[in-house]
């Protein structure tokens, strides 16, 4: 595991609250909407890849799946995840992992990423991660991501991002993944700035 990166989000996580880092969502909306319009079985395997103190676990606990795992590298921010949750936190499944070294036990029928891709910047990483996604997903499985649009930062946490183009990132995915929708959502931070995030919506062939 690449140590220097995995302090660096521990450190984030350590020091600032969820509402001090630019990339807090009060309501998760636009990935509900999207997982929602997949009419999912409640029992779906679902994995959120580099969630942080996302509460889109909250949302899918309400909603009433029942397999749902959370992969993180900072181990402080699942634990403050947990806090959250409470009792509930023991319905979900928590994985503390850098995506580069995550070795999946099961396949999944939905992955969702949203702001954890865009970080990977080396070609083989990011080939890596797509193979990954290939191996990890089931036949028919869903992918969403969300990475910074074109228009998007060039750094998040004081770390360079890759920006992506509906065109980019489907070309990156179409020898194992069919782009369903594309959409360019403007992300309100909480130190009253605007993010350009690029949402897309695939299915493994």
């Amino acid at each position: 595991m690449n140590k220097s990166l995995e302090e660096h989000w521990q450190e984030v996580y350590h020091k600032k609250n969820e509402n001090e880092v630019s990339w807090f969502q009060k309501s998760p909306k636009l990935s509900l909407d999207l997982i929602c319009s997949l009419n999912l079985n409640l029992d779906s395997h679902i994995i959120d890849i580099g969630a942080g103190e996302s509460r889109l676990v909250d949302n899918l606990l309400n909603l009433g799946y029942t397999n749902i795992s959370v992969l993180d590298i900072s181990l402080k921010s699942i634990e403050k995840t947990k806090k959250r949750l409470g009792l509930k936190s023991k319905l979900v499944n928590w994985i503390v992992s850098d995506i580069n070294d995550f070795k999946p036990k099961h396949k999944y029928d939905l992955w969702h990423d949203r702001a954890a891709f865009h970080f990977l910047k080396d070609s083989l990483e990011i080939k890596n991660y797509i193979k990954l996604l290939k191996n990890s997903l089931n036949i028919d499985a869903n992918l969403i991501i969300a990475t910074f649009s074109e228009n998007g930062p060039l750094k998040c946490s004081g770390l360079e991002v890759s920006r992506y183009s509906k065109n980019s990132i489907s070309n990156l995915l179409k020898n194992d993944f069919k782009l369903i929708k594309s959409e360019i959502s403007i992300h309100n931070t909480p130190f009253n700035t605007t993010q350009e995030f690029l949402f897309t919506k695939f299915k493994k062939k």
